[in-house]
């Protein structure tokens, strides 16, 4: 067990970042940063663009680690849905996570990597789809029902030999 803190989480109902990242972001809420999230097995978030959408629900929830993003970044400009700070997630790939933030363990399949995308050299700066190949995030299809807030959270590998303690 590894204590990490769950820095952001981020429930978008609208995908707005799509076409061409010069043509900008489609218009929607200004911050879409929630303090809590449910997480409903194979499904997804609650009110989140990918929510039992049958084409991600194989990985409908993107983690990322804020050690990875510059300090003037966050989820509005990555798009991931929770962001930890503390461990090193993009090396669970393959793996079966928990987070329990005090509610109850949420345990998620860690599936591929979130590859960074042209959108994040617009949001982030120029440079950054380069500089976050290989520390994206994962992708990750939850396994439990539960709920995720903002703050200091438990973070267990429930499966997994080859992924890191």
């Amino acid at each position: 067990m590894t204590e990490v803190e769950v820095v952001q989480l981020l429930v978008s109902p609208a995908h707005r970042m799509s076409g061409r990242p010069s043509d900008g972001m489609s218009p929607g809420p200004s911050d879409e940063r929630v303090a809590r999230v449910e997480v409903r097995s194979e499904l997804g978030l609650v009110g989140d663009r990918y929510y039992a959408r049958p084409a991600h629900r194989n990985a409908a929830v993107t983690i990322m680690a804020a050690e990875n993003l510059p300090a003037d970044a966050d989820l509005r400009h990555t798009r991931r849905n929770i962001l930890l700070r503390g461990v090193d997630i993009d090396a669970y790939v393959g793996a079966t996570i928990s987070l329990d933030c005090g509610t109850g363990p949420v345990v998620f399949a860690v599936k591929r990597p979130a590859r960074p995308c042209a959108w994040m050299d617009v949001t982030i700066g120029p440079g950054a789809q380069r500089a976050l190949r290989g520390r994206g995030g994962v992708r990750c299809s939850p396994l439990s029902d539960g709920v995720l807030t903002l703050g200091p959270a438990t973070f267990r590998v429930v499966a997994g030999a080859d992924a890191p303690p």
